[in-house]
């Protein structure tokens, strides 16, 4: 027995990169699978065609159940449209996968509000509009997996201040939706990928300190490969899982990390109110004078 077998998953941005390896990991275990892609370019801008149907057919011919779905799921409208598709095609939704993203790349100073809006619709409004309807299906029914995409560009990333940003709320949303969905048996928890895409492929070289990708044609059957993320997902989305919650996994090649959560490093405590000169005076010395930035994967 495989370890999906009997589940229903749905992977949003299926159509490539790693969603595409995400869908096809899942389908392998036994999982039914909604192949959900817009078909739109790394910017956002939509394409002739989704690529969702070659997926699907990949999957089918290799022994697996798939079916496509080109709904935009960062509407409410297509979030509903594509829980009710699994329903309506297999039954039920015990899995649900949010990979889907674009990038409009700029620093802060130059960025549009077009720019920043759009970005913050697909990643961060599109987990939520897959979410909402998910989890009410799955509270009804008591269990659920849910896999989100977040990203090391939350700790830091120059240049990606709208996509950092999405991917720290993301962060956010995974760990407020844990918490409020343990008692109805539903895990919620993150990941943060690193393989070559797309994505990678629009992304100066140096852009980003002590990362460096190849072009996403040469990942294959490399370190690079996004097959390496799927494996860590369909593990999550499993039975085998069900104690792993609220949680942020890394998954780049061939190297798994459980991220901590950001708690309390050093305190400075008064016996009053602060004043900036008292602040000034013990600052240093309490909280330290060697403060680094974050860093990224």
């Amino acid at each position: 027995m495989r370890t999906l077998d009997g589940k229903v998953a749905a992977v949003t941005g299926a159509g490539r990169g790693i969603g595409r390896a995400v869908a096809r990991a899942l389908a392998k275990e036994g999982a039914a699978v909604v192949v959900n892609d817009h078909g739109v370019s790394v910017d956002g801008r939509k394409e002739p065609s989704s690529p969702a149907d070659q997926v699907v057919s990949e999957i089918v011919d290799s022994g697996g159940v798939a079916t496509a779905n080109q709904l935009d799921i960062a509407t409410v409208h297509g979030g509903e449209g594509l829980v009710d598709h699994a329903i309506r095609e297999f039954g039920k939704l015990d899995i649900l996968v949010n990979v889907a993203g674009i990038l409009r790349d700029k620093m802060i100073f130059n960025m549009a509000e077009e720019e920043w809006d759009e970005v913050i619709r697909v990643h961060l409004k599109g987990h939520y509009c897959t979410m909402r309807p998910a989890t009410a299906h799955m509270r009804e029914r008591k269990q659920g997996r849910i896999i989100n995409f977040s990203s090391g560009a939350a700790l830091g990333a120059p240049g990606q201040p709208n996509y950092a940003a999405a991917k720290a709320a993301i962060l956010g949303l995974t760990y407020s939706s844990a918490v409020a969905l343990a008692k109805y048996n539903i895990t919620v928890n993150a990941i943060m990928p690193g393989a070559s895409t797309r994505m990678t492929d629009s992304i100066p070289q140096g852009r980003i300190p002590g990362m460096s990708f190849p072009q996403s044609k040469d990942a294959a059957n490399t370190i690079h490969d996004p097959a390496n993320v799927a494996p860590v997902v369909a593990f999550l989305a499993s039975d085998e899982a069900q104690y792993v919650n609220g949680q942020c996994i890394g998954a780049m090649g061939y190297r798994i990390t459980r991220y901590s959560h950001i708690v309390p490093e050093r305190v400075l405590v008064g016996d009053g109110p602060w004043t900036v000169e008292r602040l000034s005076a013990s600052f240093k010395s309490a909280l330290g004078g060697d403060m680094k930035m974050p860093r990224m994967l």
